[in-house]
């Protein structure tokens, strides 16, 4: 089942997972509509289309204006994005997701994936990466890390204070990370 980021934080946030405020524009009005009622005075601007390395294809945009929120609406709206994994056919964007932008004082990397080798949910987690973790697992894979959860005795604190120790993660920011992990699986 393929899904856009927004119908998958909507899932997530029904999980209790903590997601950023967003909404889907179809036009660039609609975006505009979108930040207005958001706030500023930050916001991204993300195509959605089923496929990742959005970000490295040119569609997804911080603006910090409502001309700019405009203005890179309009620009992918209708626009066949190409990035690594659509192949060079790229695939073309219909919608764009208008978030709420926030202040990033470090970035990580959590995944959470069914494993179909082992038949068991993993967590992969890394302090490096965000866009660019293909190319941290291919050139230093010793800096992600890899749980796997027993589907027999599923996710405890413990694994979620291993991953949040591994992301150097301490005191509030752990257990913030620990419910996080809890919530996913």
């Amino acid at each position: 089942m393929n899904i856009h980021e927004y119908q998958a934080k909507q899932v997530l946030g029904s999980f209790g997972v903590q997601v950023p405020r967003g909404f889907v524009a179809f036009s660039a009005d609609e975006a505009v509509a979108a930040a207005e009622k958001l706030g500023g005075p930050v916001w991204v601007v993300k195509a959605q289309i089923h496929a990742g390395g959005r970000g490295k294809g040119g569609g997804v945009k911080v603006v910090k204006s409502i001309e700019e929120v405009r203005a890179e609406a309009s620009r992918m709206l209708g626009m066949t994005l190409v990035t690594h994994q659509t192949g060079p056919e790229g695939k073309e964007v219909g919608r764009v997701y208008i978030e709420e932008g926030s202040d990033i004082a470090c970035e990580l990397y959590l995944s959470a994936l069914v494993d179909r080798a082992t038949s068991r949910i993993s967590f992969i987690a890394s302090t490096e990466g965000g866009m660019d973790i293909e190319e941290v697992a291919e050139k230093t894979p010793e800096k992600i890390l890899t749980i796997s959860v027993d589907p027999a005795s599923g996710i405890s604190s413990h694994h979620g204070r291993q991953i949040a120790f591994a992301l150097g993660l301490e005191g509030e920011q752990a257990k913030q990370a620990n419910a996080l992990i809890a919530n996913l699986y």
